[in-house]
């Protein structure tokens, strides 16, 4: 199945102050999840934040924060989005059923999440290349096992490009030129 951009919801797990300095290629998962936002945003596709226990680790990284607004950031003390009951709420009052998940940790916060989403009931997309582990067994391992739960495992331009839908587009030609080098 493609993501479809009117059923589409983008979620950021957990990119946080204190976290991000332990996990593998902090720096890239920062940059690219910020080009994944950005792109969101642009063609209105609604994005959501949860920060795990955000008094003990922090807030969303500056970087990201800086493209949210109050109302998209959840916190949450469960791993999962989904065992958490206003994370789950925020998340179904979106309308969407296409969940678009990035974040950390892969094997804990993010495969929980997606997990439990596909669990009830939405359409579940994890973006490979925007996941990451204090350990990247740990992130290879949490890949495999979403894939054999039938998860989908995709990458950030095939999100960016089943939104985009097609070329010739306006949207298509911003985002070419400003994302697409």
């Amino acid at each position: 199945m493609l993501i479809a951009p009117d059923k589409a919801l983008l979620l950021v797990v957990d990119i946080q102050e204190k976290l991000v300095p332990a996990v593998c290629q902090a720096e890239q998962l920062v940059k690219q999840t910020r080009w994944l936002m950005e792109i969101a945003a642009f063609l209105n596709i609604p994005t959501l934040v949860s920060e795990q226990y955000p008094k003990g680790l922090g807030h969303t990284v500056t970087d990201l924060a800086e493209l949210t607004t109050p109302e998209q950031v959840i916190d949450k003390l469960h791993f999962s989005c989904a065992a958490d009951a206003s994370c789950l709420e925020r998340i179904r009052q979106q309308q969407r059923q296409q969940i678009i998940i990035c974040g950390m940790e892969a094997h804990v916060c993010v495969l929980q999440t997606a997990i439990g989403l596909h669990q009830q009931g939405f359409e579940v997309f994890v973006v490979g290349d925007l996941i990451s582990s204090r350990n990247d067994a740990d992130k290879q391992l949490a890949i495999a096992r979403l894939q054999q739960l039938q998860i989908q495992i995709v990458s950030r331009e095939m999100v960016a490009f089943e939104w985009m839908e097609k070329s010739g587009t306006d949207s298509f030609k911003t985002i070419s030129k400003n994302y697409l080098r």
